[in-house]
């Protein structure tokens, strides 16, 4: 219950429940004695999405609040783990995943999700898609007719980048210049949207950006604050809780172990 909602609040519900009383300390602590085993996916691993999320950490009394980053992976339509300030224990987690021998690796434009997604796997495993969405927002920036705009997205849409590039060289407006560099930066991770997307494969990181709104409600409660020691193992409960491993058969299979 505590990987759901406070430690307060878990205390409360269950002494409804239970009739027994078990402090939000001692809820607390034992979620910090626990070991959570990494949950393996069941089936291979095609798709996987990288992004980052906020936590904020406890400062002293009258300081301003400290909100610092923490990365996550999802396993498209499997499981989420999530990492504070230990990149190499998420990718280690990815890395022993059955992948399959081609993974669509989507993202943002964020050097520190491709950071990650160069870990996974090998070279000729991975296939880096960027975003299609965080694609779109970008050219919304450039300061052009609307015209163009429509045939820009066209011609992206289609996996035409060096086309789109050529007709923005046309262009003196600032917005433009930093878009052309922007695909550039990702020209080998531009592919051919619509193709994809008729194959019914996954263009967009919307899954790690719902999971991490899924850790969000956990760790961003109002007023939730937390040591920075302690926000590993809060993450670790809560992608434990999301990826179903406190159901019965998780539990009796751990036992047995």
């Amino acid at each position: 219950m505590s990987a759901n909602e406070s430690y307060a609040r878990a205390a409360q519900d269950i002494e409804v429940l239970t009739g027994r009383r078990v402090g939000h300390s001692t809820q607390q602590r034992l979620v910090h004695r626990q070991d959570l085993c990494p949950t393996t996916a069941q089936n291979p691993v095609a798709e996987l999405s990288v992004d980052g999320g906020k936590v904020r950490l406890r400062t002293p009394r009258g300081k301003s609040c400290e909100w610092r980053d923490y990365k996550a992976i999802k396993l498209h339509q499997q499981l989420i783990g999530a990492s504070f300030r230990d990149s190499p224990t998420l990718i280690d987690w990815a890395n022993k995943q059955p992948l399959a021998d081609t993974v669509s690796c989507l993202g943002d434009g964020h050097d520190g999700v491709w950071n990650i997604v160069a870990e996974i796997g090998t070279t000729a495993q991975r296939r880096e898609i960027l975003d299609w969405y965080h694609l779109m927002e970008n050219l919304a920036k450039v300061n052009s007719s609307s015209a163009q705009l429509v045939e820009l997205e066209e011609l992206l849409w289609e996996g035409k980048a060096d086309t789109a590039m050529a007709q923005l060289e046309e262009s003196t407006d600032d917005h433009a210049e930093q878009f052309m560099a922007y695909l550039q930066k990702h020209r080998h991770r531009l592919v051919n949207y619509g193709d994809y997307w008729w194959r019914g494969e996954t263009i967009g990181s919307g899954e790690i950006e719902a999971g991490i709104k899924q850790i969000a409600a956990r760790v961003k409660l109002t007023g939730a604050q937390w040591e920075p020691e302690n926000v590993p193992q809060v993450l670790n409960h809560r992608c434990a809780y999301l990826n179903g491993a406190f159901s019965l058969p998780y539990t009796t299979a751990a036992a047995v172990a």
